[in-house]
Formats: structure tokens, sequence, C-alpha cells
């Protein structure tokens, strides 16, 4: 993330970005809110003509794609400029057909990112685990899904961390 698009990186920027974005709107999926921190995320995915599998319950695919970017972009907003954020790997295991709306509420607590800070202080990299569960209109799971990311500090990021390290143990 460069330093100008870090500038521009808010949540309400984020959420109409998303919004507008072509995979999602055409998947049904819309992000319904982000928190001002990012730590807390509710994504809707609207069951439509066009996203009904041949058993008339929510494709398999959209489903994943409902949970895919957003634990990165969280992290993109909470770390800033200095980290790389990437989606590493996922799986999902459905658990039973989305007849109807599908919803997703991603949190990051605070003991994750303090996890995440420690793992890359000195710019080794981090792989934090999540997991989401996609739920019906009845608050039933109708999905799991697991999602590992990559965190790391930027490189001229890195450099300072280690140079401070040293300093410090003199």
């Amino acid at each position: 993330m460069s330093s100008l698009f870090s500038k521009v990186y808010k949540p309400g920027m984020v959420r109409f970005a998303l919004n507008s974005w072509p995979p999602f709107w055409g998947s049904g999926i819309k992000i319904v809110s982000i928190s001002e921190d990012f730590r807390q995320v509710k994504v809707k995915l609207k069951l439509r003509w066009w996203n009904k599998n041949a058993n008339r319950t929510q494709y398999g695919g959209s489903i994943f794609s409902l949970t895919d970017p957003i634990y990165a972009l969280m992290l993109m907003g909470i770390l800033g400029e200095e980290y790389y954020v990437w989606d590493k790997e996922a799986s999902i295991n459905f658990i039973k057909p989305g007849k109807g709306d599908l919803f997703a509420d991603f949190e990051l607590h605070a003991g994750q990112l303090d996890e995440i800070y420690q793992q890359t202080a000195l710019g080794d990299k981090s792989f934090p685990e999540f997991i989401v569960h996609v739920k019906d209109t009845h608050g039933e799971v109708v999905a799991e899904v697991q999602r590992k990311l990559y965190v790391r500090k930027k490189p001229k990021y890195r450099q300072v961390a280690e140079s401070q390290v040293e300093l410090s143990s003199d």
C-alpha cells in the first residue's frame, strides 16, 4: 500500500469501492458495514436468480467469494503501509444449503493483532489464521471458512526495526 493510498484507505472508501467492484456486486455480495478501526466487517450475500446453483440454493463459489478479501483488507487498514498482507490459503466446509440471503461477521481482536505485531517486529513472516461462519437469516451456520494470511513488514521498515533492536541492546 503506497503512502498516498494509505491516506484514502478509510472504511467508507473501502466499503464504497468493494460494493462497486464487479466481482462483488455481480455475485450479490454487499459490504454492510466496516467499523472505523477496521476491526469489524459485516457482509451480506443476496440470493438472486443468477447466483443460484442447480438445486436453487446459493452457489458455493459465491459463498466462498463472500469471505475472500475481507480479513486481508481489514489488516491492511489496521497495519497500514508498513506491511504486506496477502491471502495465502483458504478452505470451506459447506454445512447446509444456503436457501436465502447469507451473512458473515468478521472480527479482529487485540490478541490476534498483538500476535501479528510480535511475530513481525523483526521482519519475520506471520501466518495468522481466521475462521468465519457464514449464516442464514435464522442465524444457522451454512458454511465455515478457514483463511490463512501472509503478513510481513516491508523491507524498508524491517531495517528500521532491526536497527532499533540493535540500539536498545547496546
